[in-house]
C-alpha cells in the first residue's frame, strides 16, 4: 500500500531550539524561558508557574493515580477522554458536561460542574485534585481559561488566550503569517462594508472570501463565486450582524484553488511534534453537495499528500507558527490546527485552529500508538523533544458520521438509538458519541452531529467499507450519513494502482489522443478543398511538400511570415463563435508576405489548449481553411497541441505560418523608383482587422456593454460579431495589380496603424500625407475613439481606420492601378502623396483625421426621457409590462434585459420602467441611465430594520406604477412582507440548475460536486431562499479543468439569454404562479 505516514516522533519531533542553529540557542540563553501568561518585565524572565507544576506531576504519575478533567460535550471530547483513559498513569478521566458515551464507561464519567466561571472551575479543579485539563472547543481557550487555570497551579493542556488568538482573531492570524513568512492568501481587513466592498471589486485577485475575523461557531467563512455574492456577504455580516460581534471586522481574502487537508500538531511552545494529515468532509451530501456541517466524516491519513509536501508544511507553516508565537512572547502549548490549501504554487494555510479538530480527533487519535497523556504532560512541561510519540503507519482511519434527520437546520431529539453495542462489540469498531443523551437507560439523540463511526484498516478502500457496514448497522429516526467518505484518497488509491500496474498513460495525464485523431478525420475533407497548383494539400503525415514549378514559378524567392490573431481570440470565445477567427490568423500572414509581392503558396497552423474541444477546434480550422480558399494557398499541415494547465478551460491560442513565392525580378518594395508625389491609394478594411483588440475590449469593458448587446455603430447585428468581422485577404484581388509592374509599394496595415507601417517601406528621407476625407472611415473607429476617448494620434497609430492596405504608385499610373483594384472588387480611393521629409519629423501625416473619425461616430439617442422622467420608447400596438429592476452592483443581468426591451426587432411586451438600488455609484445605476431608464438610490443603511427598507422600496414601486419586478444581482434578503406583498410579480435568477445547488457559492458547489452540467435558472421568488416554481433553465456544460471563475462566465452567458426569455413569457401572459406555487402555462405554444 503506497501512502503517507508519519514516522515516529522521536524522527518528526523538531526543537526549535536546535533548528535553527546555535544563534538561536544563544538567543534563548539570554532571554531565559518566557512565562506562559507572562512575558519579560525589566529584561528578566518572570517564573512560569508550570515548573512547580510539573513536580507535583510527576509525583502524581508515580502513584497512577492522574485524574483528568476533559471539557467539551461533543464526539472530539469522548475521543479525547477514550485514548486518554488508556494511559497507565491515569485513573480516572472526568468529562463536562459530556453526553451518554462519557457517562459511567469504566475510568470515565461525566463531571457535574459548571465549565463557564473560570474561576469557580480552578477553584473546583483544586478542591478534586484534577492533575490536568484538556480543553477541547475553542472558545473556552479564547476567553482565557488557560491562564485562570495556571494562575491556580492547574495544568492546562490548551493554549493561553494570547496563544488562541490565532484562532480566535482571523485578522491577528493573517497578519502573524504575513510577519512570519508563512504561506496564505492575499487579504486585507475592514471594519466598514463599503471599503470592504471596494476592495473586492477592485483587488488584483480574487477576493471572494470573505470572513468573520472572531469566533463563529465555525460558520463565519463564506466562499463567494462572485464579487456580488461576495459583497452581499460582507454586508450581512457587518451590518446585519450575522455573527454578531465575531463580524465587527471582517477579513477579505483571496480565493484559493485546490485540495483541502488538515495538519495538526503538538506544540510545548518550543518544540512540535507533526500528525499524520487528515481530510474532512463539510458538505452534508454525497459529492460534497448540500449546506455546510460541523464535519460529516473523516479520515487519516491522506494518501494523495506527499512526503515532500509535508515536509514543505511542517517547515513553512508549522515550525514557523511555533517560532513565531514564541518570539512575539505568546509561547503555544496544546494543539495547531493548520487548514491547509494544497494549491500549485504550494501549500497555503486556509486558517489555524487552537485545538482538535472536529471529527479529525475522531481520526488522528485512533492511529495514535503511544501514550496521549504522556504527550500532553511533556507539552505542558516544554520537553516534547523528549517525549516519544509514535503512530500506527500502517493504518487507516475512517469515521462516518450519523446526523439527525434535518440537520444542519432544525431536527428532533430523543430519538432511541440501537446497534451501538453490535458495532463496537461484534465488527469491534469505535464509536464516539456527539449529540447523545441517556434517557431511563436508552441512548437517544440530543443533537445535530449524533455519533461519528470510526473503523480501521491497513488499506484505505477496506477502512471505508467496514466504517460503511457499521454505519449502517447504526439505527435511529430519520438518520442521515454519507456514503462516500474518503472518496478524494480512494481515488487516488485507485488512480495510483491503475498507474502502478499498467504504468502511466498519457490520456490519464490529460491528453486525449482520440480527440485528436477524431479532430483530423473532421476536417480532412475541408484542408483537401485548399488543394491548388503545387500541392494536393493531404494531411497526415510527417511534412508537406509544395512543388514549386508546378505553381509555374521559374527563378523565385521564398517569402515567409508568421502572426496571430492577439485578443480578438478573447471575444471569439467570450462569444462562442470560433468559425471566423481562423480566418483572420490566414489574413495576418498572407497579407503580410504580399509586402514582398509574393503570392501566398501554403500555410500552417498552430492550435493550442489545455482540453481539446473537437467541435472548437473543427470551427477553427474550417475559418483557416476558409481563409486559404480566399488567399488562394493550401493548407498543408498544422499543429493541434493540448497542454493540461497550459491553458484555462475553453481557452485556446492560434498561430500561423505563411509561405509564397515571387519571381526574382519583381519583388517589392522597389525602393529605388519611389519618389516624390508619388500616389497613395487606399484599399478599405473591414473594420478593425485584427489589430488593437486590447484597446477595444477596454472600451467595451469602460462603457459597460455585452458582446450579445445590440451594435452601437452597425444595424441588426450585435457587438460581438460586429466585433468579429474578418480580416480582409488582400492577395487574390491585389496581386494582378502588384504583378502588372505598376506598383512600387505595397504596406499592409497591421499592428502599429497607418503611422508605423507606410514607413517600413519607404526609402530613406520620405514620408507622406495622407487626408482622411478622402477614404470612407468605418463607425466602428468613431465610436472607439468617442467612448474611449482615445486620441487622434493614438487611433492612427493603433488602427488602420478604414485603410487595410496602400499601394504605392506613380501619378500617372494612379488611375489605371486604381481601376484594376476596383475592378477586382475592392473599395479603394486615392488618398494621398509620397513627400519628402526630413529627421524628427513624423514620416506621416494624416489631415483632417478628428473631424473624420467625429462624423462617422455614432450618434447618441437623443430625448430618451421627458423632463418628467417618462419614458420615451415607442410603445408599440400592445400596453407594455411595466418592469421594476432591483439591483446593487454591476448590472451584467439589467443590461441583457434592457438590450432585450429595447430591441425594435423583438418587439418586447415589457418596458423597464425603474431601476433601484441599494448602492449609489454602481454601474447598474450608469447602465440604465444611459438607456433612459428612471434610476433611484435607496440605501439600506438609512433605515432601522429591513423591514422598513422593504417598504420604502415597495412603496416607490408602487408610486411608479411597477407591474412587475425583477431582482439583478440585488444583494439584500427580502423580507417575507415584500415577498408576500410582491407574490406571483417577483422573479430572481439563480447561477445553478436548481433545485440543486441552492444559495450562495453555487459555482463552487457545482464544481466540488463533479456533474457535468449547469448553468442557471429563472424563478419566481418566495419566502424560502431560492425555492420558487421554475420559469426558465439554460444549461452549460462543466468541464473537469474549469475554475470558479471560467465557470462563472459560461453560465453569466446562459444568464443573459434565460432572464430575457422569462421576462417575455410573463409579459405575454404566457405564464403564470398557481395558487399551488407552480407554474401555469397559459400559452405553452411560446415555449416552442
Amino acid at each position: 500500500m503506497v501512502g503517507v505516514r508519519a514516522p515516529p516522533s522521536k524522527v518528526h519531533c523538531i526543537d526549535l531550539h536546535k533548528s535553527v542553529g546555535q544563534l538561536w540557542g544563544q538567543r534563548l540563553s539570554k532571554r531565559g524561558q518566557v512565562a506562559r501568561n507572562g512575558g519579560c518585565v525589566n529584561g528578566t524572565a518572570r517564573s512560569d508557574p508550570r515548573e512547580n507544576i510539573s513536580r507535583n506531576i510527576l509525583i502524581n504519575s508515580v502513584n497512577m493515580t492522574d485524574k483528568v478533567l476533559v471539557l467539551g460535550s461533543g464526539g472530539r471530547e469522548h475521543t479525547l477522554a477514550w485514548k486518554i483513559s488508556q494511559s497507565n498513569q491515569v485513573g480516572q478521566v472526568l468529562v463536562a458536561p459530556g453526553n451518554a458515551g462519557t457517562k459511567n464507561n469504566g475510568k470515565i464519567d461525566n463531571a457535574d460542574v459548571s465549565i463557564g466561571d473560570h474561576e469557580k472551575l480552578a477553584v473546583w479543579c483544586t478542591d478534586n485534585n484534577i492533575s490536568m485539563v484538556v480543553v477541547g472547543p475553542e472558545n473556552p481557550l479564547a476567553a482565557g481559561i488557560a491562564d485562570v487555570l495556571s494562575a491556580h497551579s492547574v495544568p492546562c493542556f490548551g493554549p493561553s488566550a494570547k496563544g488562541a488568538e490565532i484562532e480566535a482573531s482571523k485578522e491577528f492570524a493573517k497578519s502573524f503569517m504575513d510577519r512570519h513568512n508563512i504561506p496564505t492568501a492575499k487579504w486585507k481587513s475592514f471594519t466598514d462594508a463599503e471599503s470592504a466592498c471596494e476592495h473586492i471589486n477592485s483587488a488584483p485577485y480574487k477576493a471572494l472570501v470573505v470572513k468573520a475575523s472572531g469566533l463563529a461557531a465555525g460558520k463565519g467563512v463564506i466562499v463567494a463565486t462572485t464579487k456580488d455574492e461576495a459583497c452581499k456577504a460582507v454586508k450581512e455580516i457587518v451590518q446585519d450582524k450575522l455573527f454578531g460581534q465575531a463580524g465587527e471586522t471582517v477579513v477579505i481574502e483571496e480565493l484559493l484553488e485546490g485540495e483541502e487537508v488538515s495538519v495538526l500538531a503538538f506544540s510545548d511552545g518550543t518544540s512540535f511534534v507533526p500528525m499524520p494529515p487528515a481530510q474532512d468532509h463539510k458538505r452534508l451530501l454525497e459529492g460534497d453537495k448540500g449546506p455546510n456541517t460541523g464535519g460529516m466524516g473523516a479520515y487519516c491519513p491522506c494518501p494523495q499528500v506527499s512526503q515532500e509536501t509535508l515536509k514543505k508544511i511542517h517547515s513553512d507553516v508549522l515550525e514557523k507558527a511555533v517560532l513565531g508565537m514564541k518570539d512575539e512572547g505568546r509561547p503555544y502549548v496544546g494543539v495547531l490546527y493548520a487548514g491547509m490549501m494544497l494549491t500549485a504554487d504550494g501549500p497555503k494555510v486556509l486558517e489555524f485552529n487552537c485545538r482538535f479538530g472536529d471529527p479529525e480527533c475522531q481520526v488522528l487519535l485512533p492511529l495514535l500508538k503511544s501514550d496521549l497523556y504522556t504527550t500532553m504532560q511533556a507539552c505542558v512541561q516544554g520537553k516534547l523533544s523528549t517525549a516519544k510519540t509514535e503512530w500506527h503507519d500502517d493504518q487507516f482511519a475512517v469515521g462516518v458520521v450519523l446526523a439527525s434527520g434535518g440537520y444542519p437546520g432544525s431536527y428532533k431529539k430523543g430519538m432511541p438509538i440501537t446497534g451501538l453495542e453490535k458495532v463496537e462489540k461484534e465488527m469491534g469498531q469505535l464509536v464516539f458519541h456527539a449529540g447523545t443523551a441517556l434517557k431511563d437507560g436508552q441512548v437517544v439523540t440530543s443533537g445535530g452531529r449524533v455519533l461519528a463511526n470510526v473503523a480501521m484498516a491497513t488499506d484505505l478502500p477496506a477502512a471505508v467499507a467496514k466504517a460503511q457496514e457499521g454505519a449502517a448497522a447504526i439505527q435511529f429516526t430519520d438518520a442521515i450519513y454519507r456514503k462516500d467518505i474518503a472518496y478524494r484518497g480512494c481515488d487516488f488509491v485507485k488512480k495510483q494502482r491503475t498507474s502502478t500496474e499498467g504504468g502511466l498513460s498519457y490520456s490519464a495525464c490529460g491528453v486525449n489522443i482520440d480527440a485528436g485523431n477524431l479532430l483530423v478525420d473532421q476536417i480532412k475533407a475541408l484542408v483537401k478543398s485548399t488543394a491548388r497548383a503545387g500541392s494536393d494539400a493531404v494531411i497526415g503525415g510527417f511534412g508537406g511538400v509544395f512543388d514549386l514549378p508546378g505553381a509555374g514559378y521559374k527563378d523565385p524567392l521564398l517569402v515567409s511570415g508568421t502572426d496571430g490573431v492577439g485578443t480578438k481570440l478573447k471575444i471569439a470565445q467570450a462569444c462562442g463563435k470560433h468559425s471566423t477567427i481562423g480566418i483572420d490568423l490566414v489574413a495576418m500572414c498572407v497579407n503580410d508576405i504580399l509586402a514582398n509581392g509574393a503570392e501566398a503558396l501554403f500555410f500552417l497552423d498552430y492550435f493550442a489548449c489545455g482540453r481539446l474541444d473537437v467541435k472548437v477546434a473543427r470551427d477553427v480550422i474550417s475559418g483557416v481553411t476558409e481563409g486559404c480558399r480566399q488567399a488562394g494557398c493550401a493548407l498543408l499541415g498544422g499543429e493541434t497541441a493540448e497542454m493540461p494547465g497550459m491553458y484555462a478551460q475553453g481557452d485556446y491560442d492560434l498561430a500561423g505560418f505563411a509561405v509564397g513565392a515571387v519571381e526574382r525580378t519583381q519583388t517589392l518594395p522597389m525602393l529605388d523608383k519611389i519618389s516624390a508625389n508619388d500616389v497613395l491609394i487606399g484599399v478599405a478594411s473591414s473594420g478593425v482587422h485584427s489589430n488593437g483588440y486590447s484597446l477595444v475590449r477596454k472600451v467595451v469593458e469602460k462603457c459597460g456593454y455585452l458582446y450579445s448587446s445590440p451594435c452601437p455603430f452597425s444595424e441588426n447585428t450585435s457587438l460581438g460579431d460586429a466585433l468579429l468581422t474578418p480580416t480582409k485577404i488582400y492577395s487574390k484581388t491585389l496581386l494582378p495589380a502588384i504583378r502588372s509592374t505598376l506598383v512600387k509599394a505595397y504596406a499592409h496595415i497591421t499592428g502599429g496603424g497607418l503611422v508605423e507601417n507606410i514607413p517600413r517601406v519607404l526609402p530613406d528621407g520620405y514620408g507622406v500625407t495622407l487626408d482622411a476625407a478622402a477614404w470612407e472611415i468605418p463607425p466602428v473607429f468613431g465610436w472607439i475613439q468617442t467612448k474611449g476617448s482615445v486620441a487622434t494620434e493614438e487611433m492612427a497609430r493603433t488602427f488602420n481606420c478604414g485603410v487595410g492596405a496602400t499601394l504605392i504608385v506613380g501619378q500617372e499610373h494612379s488611375k489605371d492601378v486604381l481601376k484594376m483594384v476596383q475592378e477586382a472588387g475592392e473599395k479603394a480611393w486615392i488618398i494621398g502623396n509620397v513627400v519628402p521629409t526630413k529627421p524628427g519629423v513624423p514620416r506621416v501625416q494624416v489631415k483632417g483625421l478628428d473631424t473624420a473619425l467625429s462624423a462617422v461616430a455614432p450618434k447618441e439617442t437623443e430625448d430618451a426621457v421627458t423632463q418628467n422622467g417618462e419614458s420615451l420608447h415607442p410603445v408599440k400596438d400592445c400596453q407594455k409590462l411595466k418592469v421594476g429592476v432591483l439591483i446593487s452592483g454591476t448590472g451584467t443581468n439589467l443590461q441583457a434585459l434592457i438590450d432585450h426591451t429595447l430591441d425594435p426587432a423583438i418587439g418586447s411586451h415589457a418596458e423597464i420602467a425603474l431601476v433601484i438600488s441599494n448602492v449609489p455609484g454602481v454601474k447598474g445605476l450608469e447602465r440604465a441611465e444611459k438607456a433612459g431608464i428612471p434610476t433611484r438610490v435607496i440605501r439600506h443603511k438609512e433605515f432601522k430594520s429591513r423591514v422598513e427598507f422593504d417598504m420604502k422600496v415597495h412603496q416607490t414601486l408602487e408610486e411608479a406604477g411597477i407591474e412587475f419586478v425583477c431582482l439583478a444581482g440585488f444583494m439584500r434578503i427580502l423580507s417575507g412582507e415584500f415577498v408576500r406583498k410582491w407574490h406571483g410579480r417577483l422573479i430572481n435568477i439563480h447561477p445553478s440548475l436548481l433545485p440543486s445547488f441552492k444559495g450562495m457559492n453555487a459555482h463552487k458547489l457545482v464544481l466540488d460536486a463533479g456533474v457535468r452540467l449547469s448553468g442557471c435558472s429563472v424563478h419566481y421568488v418566495v419566502e424560502e431562499v431560492d425555492a420558487g416554481a421554475i420559469l426558465v433553465q439554460e444549461s452549460v456544460p462543466v468541464y473537469p479543468d474549469d475554475t470558479i471563475e471560467v465557470l462563472q462566465e459560461r453560465v453569466k452567458g446562459a444568464e443573459h439569454k434565460a432572464y430575457p426569455r422569462a421576462l417575455e413569457f410573463v409579459a405575454r401572459q404566457a405564464v403564470r404562479l398557481g395558487q399551488c406555487g407552480r407554474i401555469e402555462w397559459l400559452k405553452p405554444e411560446l415555449l416552442k
